[in-house]
């Protein structure tokens, strides 16, 4: 049966809506590109495949970046691959540097650029130098608003940027292209500790999503969290954005932080696969889930991870850390 919204629209605009003609771009060039083993079994079948992993959200999984930033469907699929894969960092209590998010990364995604791994974590540690240890709820509601509204916070780093040096507050500057990601602007010592008017900022950023072609969090809720200050900085806004409820509900990529740990349809999976490996389950003591980390490099993809070199816990002293760290309270 059709939905109301497939009901509602041309063909061609529910089709571009739902970015089918990248997904069927990328299908042919794979079935191009493995044309021998896939005649074994069929186009019809490839196809098949493809698209039921397209549904599932396993299409992303090491993949290049340019591929995994190219529809909204497959940021949602990534960041939630890489809370499945990783939420144990956030369930044992580690915490981990910029650098070593970084490294988790490149596990799903071995050419995931680093300024974009830097923008998230500076939400989190703001002042802070860019080496000290962050937990995983943290950097993970961080990075959703940098990577899945990154063509947005451009944009809105620039209209800062001309409200704190008082330029006309209705320029709109826009990114032209989603696969460069502009450095953001420099914000001085007065910029970080003044800020700027909330009710300007908020009418500059209505005007944005308005005219904004990419991804931006919903108006309304935007509002909302420019409306609870008179005065804010830009980081002060994208933490505020990582932590309001509404907008990580509107994404629909992660759960709430209080089920960040919790993910029972994996610990069932990672059960029955465990359960296949002759010998494996009883070396297994404690949660079948730390299995979860990736330990090889990934088929046909090479893979600059390196092993981490320490593992850290966290305790009363955290060393740096900014924000909440009691995941393994949950």
């Amino acid at each position: 049966m059709l939905s109301p919204e497939r009901l509602a629209l041309p063909d061609y605009e529910y089709l571009a809506q739902r970015h089918v003609l990248t997904y069927m771009e990328d299908a042919v060039c794979q079935l191009l590109e493995n044309r021998e083993d896939i005649s074994q079994y069929g186009i019809a079948r490839f196809f098949t495949e493809y698209f039921n992993s397209v549904c599932q959200g396993t299409h992303i999984l090491f993949r290049e970046f340019s591929f995994i930033q190219a529809t909204p469907h497959n940021r949602v699929s990534f960041l939630r691959a890489f809370w499945r894969c990783f939420r144990t960092v956030g369930k044992n209590g580690d915490l981990l540097t910029m650098k070593e998010y970084h490294c988790l990364l490149q596990l799903l995604c071995p050419d995931f650029p680093l300024e974009l791994t830097q923008k998230a974590a500076r939400i989190v540690l703001m002042d802070d130098a860019m080496d000290c240890l962050m937990s995983f709820s943290d950097f993970l509601f961080a990075f959703q608003i940098q990577f899945y509204y990154s063509e947005f916070l451009d944009s809105v780093a620039a209209i800062y940027q001309d409200l704190l040096s008082g330029k006309n507050p209705n320029t709109v500057i826009v990114p032209t292209s989603s696969g460069q990601h502009r450095q953001r602007p420099a914000l001085g010592e007065a910029g970080m500790l003044e800020g700027v008017e909330a009710s300007l900022f908020c009418q500059c950023l209505e005007n944005l999503c308005d005219r904004h072609k990419y991804s931006c969090p919903p108006p309304a809720l935007v509002k909302e969290v420019l409306s609870n200050v008179q005065r804010l900085t830009f980081y002060g806004f994208l933490m505020a954005l990582s932590k309001h409820h509404g907008i990580n509900q509107a994404l629909g990529a992660l759960p709430d932080k209080g089920d960040l740990m919790h993910d029972p349809a994996m610990d069932e999976e990672l059960e029955r696969l465990l359960a296949q490996v002759p010998g494996l389950v009883n070396s297994v003591t404690a949660s079948p889930e730390a299995s979860c980390l990736p330990s090889r490099t990934p088929p046909r993809v090479g893979s600059p991870w390196r092993p981490l070199h320490h593992s850290r816990k966290v305790d009363g002293e955290s060393d740096g850390s900014t924000e909440e760290t009691d995941e393994s309270e949950a």
